[in-house]
Formats: structure tokens, sequence, C-alpha cells
């Protein structure tokens, strides 16, 4: 795992603002109160973490499946990978 990558994890654990390079995750509060990270790549969302659980923005992902996207996502535990071109995510296409 990339230094970064642990930078970005440890501030969707703390749950506190950072930005580093061309990542950065940021809190939002959603409609009960609770304080949801945001993980953006350059400026793009690409995830969101809510009770341990990942959300993917599948639409970032779908047009920038780029190596660092992908990364990123790994590094949060999400099964991403591309096959012949073709981005899977949870092992179904998208």
């Amino acid at each position: 795992m990339r230094k970064i990558e642990k930078q970005m994890i440890d501030a969707v654990k703390a749950k506190t603002t950072w930005h580093g390079s061309n990542t950065s995750v940021s809190m939002h509060v959603d409609a009960r109160g609770f304080l949801i990270p945001n993980i953006f790549l350059h400026g793009n969302h690409i995830a969101s973490v809510e009770n341990d659980v990942v959300r993917v923005n599948e639409y970032t992902l779908k047009h920038w499946p780029t190596l660092t996207t992908k990364s990123r996502l790994r590094a949060l535990g999400v099964n991403v990978t591309t096959k012949a071109g073709v981005t899977y995510l949870n092992g179904k296409a998208i």
C-alpha cells in the first residue's frame, strides 16, 4: 500500500478532512447528523464510507477507470479489477 493510501485510510477512520497530492478526504454530515467520509481523486468523487461500508461512485469508476482510481479503491477494500479492457466491481462489469 502506498503512503498516500495509508494517509487516506487514516483520515477515513478518524473522520477527518485530509488532502495529499491528488487525493482528498472530506466530511459530509448526512440527514441523521452522522459524519460520512467522501474520497476524491483529482477532485472527482470516487467513494464514500458509511458504517465501514465503502460505496463506490460507479459513474466515476466507469468513466475514469485509471490505475490510480482502482488503487485508491482497492486500498479501501473494494474488489475492482480490469480484464480485457472491461472494469469489474465486485465481479460485475460496469
